[in-house]
């Protein structure tokens, strides 16, 4: 639980150290679709982010800020459109969405489709292991070959014994963590540099 949250905070206090930007705090709620075994989920319609970020972004435009970096890590696609349907004036704003940075070369499933898997354990091992139970890890791979075939929309429902898991947390380490959060760090300081040139 709060993982997603931990993770974009974590990353954002690495890249506004690197960068010399200011921080503001994390944003804790998010979008949440569907059912499910979800232990503490917890969440807020798209519109209700899409108006929350938003007023806080105007109150900062009247402050005299003029350029917005946000990240997230909740990969939900109405999360994702409600962060990205923010109006363009008069102030800049950047999205980014860790899990399209691509990890596939760290990690032994598949990154683009998992929640609380391998990708995730490995980064709350290597970012907050005191709130990691490895030895209650269960993995979910749905038959039929893995998750690929199913879309951020349309995954499967784990079952109840799951506790909400697709993909394998019992492969994540606390290195495979480290190494994906110093990729996430290095696209974004690229990404981020490149941004303010254009």
């Amino acid at each position: 639980m709060g993982c997603n949250a931990l993770i974009a905070e974590r990353v954002a206090a690495e890249v506004a150290d690197r960068l010399g930007v200011l921080r503001a705090p994390v944003f804790s709620y998010g979008v949440t679709v569907g059912g499910g075994p979800y232990a503490g989920r917890a969440g807020v319609r798209r519109k209700t982010l899409h108006r929350s970020v938003n007023e806080l972004l105007r109150m900062w435009d009247e402050d005299g800020f003029t350029h917005y970096l946000i990240i997230t890590a909740h990969r939900a696609e109405p999360h994702l459109e409600a962060l990205l349907m923010m109006p363009p004036e008069p102030s800049r704003k950047s999205v980014y969405d860790l899990y399209q940075i691509d990890v596939s070369d760290i990690i032994e499933g598949d990154p683009e489709m998992e929640h609380g898997g391998e990708l995730e354990t490995s980064l709350m091992l290597h970012l907050a292991a005191d709130l990691v139970r490895m030895e209650q890890a269960v993995d979910y791979l749905p038959e039929g070959g893995g998750l690929r075939k199913y879309t951020r929309r349309r995954a499967p429902t784990p079952p109840k014994y799951s506790r909400g898991v697709l993909g394998a947390p019992t492969r994540g380490t606390a290195e495979k963590g480290a190494a994906i959060f110093a990729r996430y760090i290095d696209a974004l300081c690229s990404a981020i540099q490149e941004d303010r040139r254009g």
